[in-house]
């Protein structure tokens, strides 16, 4: 049987196996994204599939640190508030990545631009 090193904080076993796996998947995830950044083919397809993946991504994280980190120290709101920041900023930055490739597309001449329909 396995012994744990001092240094490490006794978890239970369902603690642990629930968040080995939800870093696994998130990895997972965010492997997907920055596969799909480096696969398709213009600006606008590759703004997509980080800022989707990332929501996922960081969803498993931050309840993976939610999980050990009640099982160490009792419930905390740090990995909470670390997810709220995260999944606020990456919209707004999506956003502005969009805005400023379309004005710079523009500016160009490029026909790659998507129809401002207003």
């Amino acid at each position: 049987m396995m012994t744990i090193p001092e240094h490490l904080p006794a978890i239970p076993m369902w603690a642990a196996i629930v968040v080995t796996a939800l870093c696994v998947l998130g990895a997972l995830v965010a492997l997907l994204g920055s596969i799909g950044l480096r696969q398709l083919p213009t600006m606008y397809d590759r703004i997509h599939a980080p800022t989707l993946t990332s929501t996922m991504g960081v969803a498993c994280m931050v309840i993976a640190m939610s999980v050990y980190f009640s099982c160490v120290e009792g419930f905390t709101l740090k990995a909470l508030l670390i997810g709220i920041f995260v999944l606020v900023t990456t919209p707004v930055t999506m956003v502005l990545l969009a805005r400023a490739s379309v004005y710079r597309d523009r500016v160009e001449g490029s026909n790659n631009v998507p129809k401002d329909d207003l």
